[in-house]
């Protein structure tokens, strides 16, 4: 028996956007017909980009999903196409709802639809609120071999459709999926995928989205796995990508049409065009390491934030720290230095030596660069209000905002926030000021991971031959705000490693005051962290999104009330 080869079609769609997510499909199916794939397969939501959210509960926006498909189906047919399968996922509605579909597209119809059977709603997922689950398997006889359809959470959890397909006797699963990136989430699915493989005892398929959506960042990451668990092919990640693979299947199992009380959808294609081709060597990418992998995630996150939502440059406050370096190395690998513009906003308390790392960072990567002086405008606020303390440290940083802002208004740039998820943590930010802007690339980083970064882009750029982006001052100088004389961020927290590792403990893994004690940190340093971060709940509401990399991030992800008198830092000891 001929193998059947596959091409999983690793895209970037966009949300809403049916038309231009259709034409790229055509688009990288007439690529796969090229390379003599006899199934295409797309990823989740492919038509319509994911998460759709609420558009699912409007019934225009199902209608004009429905009709997508049909649609996609003729074009397809008319591209010359028609004579391959191609599985695509898309929103679809009946009686009981909105669903999240594949649908199996062949000569210009739709020949089957699969309903996505397991709605996750942990984390970052609401699906249960969108969409009714599916109750039946889908499974398309591919000139001799047979296949099922199964979507991303479906292959998740144990039993549910996958034991029943085995059971229909197929001889390969094909898997759509939207997994959104965080690190170490790529070990995480190829473990998922190889239990899945041998509880099926058939090859997986496994497509997934690449690009950025709002918070969240897909990485692709697309592979074929045996039912041994041998890899048989895996795409590039964070770019699009078209990854064939031969897969033999074993053709000889005695289907069961009623599997454990499921419903079978079973059609047949016998006019697969079967070219003749040499079998394919093996494309399996190099692993990435975790800083490449968080760097490719956050620089797509950004390029795609800007690209989707229609805007040309972006600006940002550069102080010659740390964060603002990193934010602004981000935004010029993802769109381009003539697209970066660098703003420095010294206050009396600006050192000498936050100004030259400043511009020394605009030389490095030839960002256009301006200095805006704020101290006038402080002055007057400072003087007609009265203000000392805290609140004349705030206003520099509200009238840096205000700056930022007003050269968006008068120049079209999205102003990026430049804070890191340890600041937002404990509370570290000053609304309408350095949280002023439309994104924030780093939002989801913590403070030390940010040291790692910007380490590892200097040290990529230096193996390269180029010039590393981020002054080495601006990586080794104790981090401040510098809104009063001599501050450092060490006046009021620990180092930032220890910081760090208590946040994670906390954020991440929901322990509370006993169990972080009990790993080794002071009562009292533990008790007051998380004093500032059940505190700063309202702050971080305010607080423009940012690409999620970490496995629990604030905002769609960690949802906490803000009026809330529960205090984990009472945790009786």
């Amino acid at each position: 028996m001929q193998a059947l080869r596959i091409a999983l079609a690793q895209i970037n769609p966009t949300v809403g956007d049916l038309d231009g997510n259709a034409a790229l499909i055509v688009s990288w199916t007439r690529r796969a017909v090229e390379e003599g794939a006899q199934v295409v397969l797309f990823p989740e939501m492919a038509l319509t980009g994911y998460p759709v959210e609420d558009l699912a509960l409007i019934p225009s926006f199902a209608e004009a999903c429905t009709t997508a498909i049909r649609r996609l189906a003729d074009a397809l047919d008319r591209a010359g196409c028609g004579g391959v399968v191609t599985v695509v996922g898309y929103l679809d509605r009946d009686i009981a709802g909105a669903r999240n579909s594949a649908a199996v597209l062949f000569a210009g119809e739709v020949v089957s639809r699969y309903d996505k059977v397991a709605l996750p709603t942990y984390r970052v997922f609401d699906e249960a609120r969108y969409f009714a689950p599916g109750t039946h398997l889908s499974i398309t006889t591919v000139g001799e071999h047979r296949v099922g359809v199964v979507v991303c959470e479906d292959i998740w959890q144990p039993g549910g459709p996958v034991p029943a397909y085995a059971a229909a006797g197929v001889d390969a699963l094909l898997c759509l999926n939207a997994s959104p990136f965080e690190l170490g989430k790529d070990t995480i699915r190829r473990s998922v995928v190889d239990r899945r493989a041998a509880e099926a005892g058939v090859p997986v398929a496994y497509v997934n989205l690449v690009g950025g959506q709002d918070e969240l960042v897909f990485d692709g990451g697309s592979m074929v796995v045996a039912a041994d668990g041998e890899l048989l092919g895996l795409a590039r990640p964070f770019t699009e990508d078209l990854l064939c693979v031969d897969v033999d299947l074993p053709g000889d199992r005695t289907p069961d049409d009623h599997p454990d009380g499921w419903t079978v959808d079973r059609n047949t294609l016998s006019d697969i065009i079967v070219r003749g081709w040499d079998r394919r060597g093996r494309s399996i990418a190099e692993p990435v390491p975790d800083e490449e992998q968080v760097w490719a995630a956050l620089v797509t996150g950004l390029r795609d934030y800007v690209h989707k939502n229609g805007f040309r440059t972006v600006a940002l406050g550069l102080s010659g720290g740390i964060d603002s370096a990193v934010v602004a190395a981000i935004a010029v690998d993802a769109l381009g230095s003539d697209a970066v513009h660098g703003v420095s906003m010294p206050s009396r308390y600006s050192s000498d030596h936050s100004r030259s790392d400043a511009d020394e960072f605009a030389r490095r990567t030839g960002i256009r660069f301006t200095t805006e002086p704020i101290e006038s405008m402080v002055e007057v606020f400072v003087r007609t209000l009265g203000l000392t303390g805290l609140a004349e440290e705030n206003i520099q940083a509200r009238c840096r905002g205000m700056t930022l802002m007003a050269l968006s208004n008068s120049d079209g740039h999205l102003i990026l926030a430049t804070g890191n998820k340890s600041e937002l943590a404990v509370g570290y930010s000053t609304i309408y000021g350095d949280a002023v802007g439309g994104y924030a690339p780093i939002k989801d980083v913590p403070k030390s991971l940010v040291w790692d970064l910007a380490r590892w882009r200097n040290k990529t750029a230096t193996e390269r031959g180029e010039i590393p982006p981020i002054p080495e001052d601006s990586i080794d100088k104790p981090p401040s705000a510098e809104l009063r004389p001599g501050q450092l961020d060490t006046d009021s927290l620990p180092d930032y490693d220890e910081l760090d590792a208590i946040l994670y403990r906390y954020v991440d893994c929901d322990q509370g005051l006993r169990d972080i004690v009990a790993a080794g940190y002071d009562r009292d340093t533990v008790a007051d962290i998380l004093r500032k971060v059940d505190a700063s709940e309202y702050k971080r509401r305010q607080y423009p999104i940012g690409a999620k990399v970490t496995s629990r991030a604030f905002g769609r992800d960690r949802r906490m009330p803000i009026t809330n008198r529960f205090r984990s830092h009472d945790d009786p000891m």
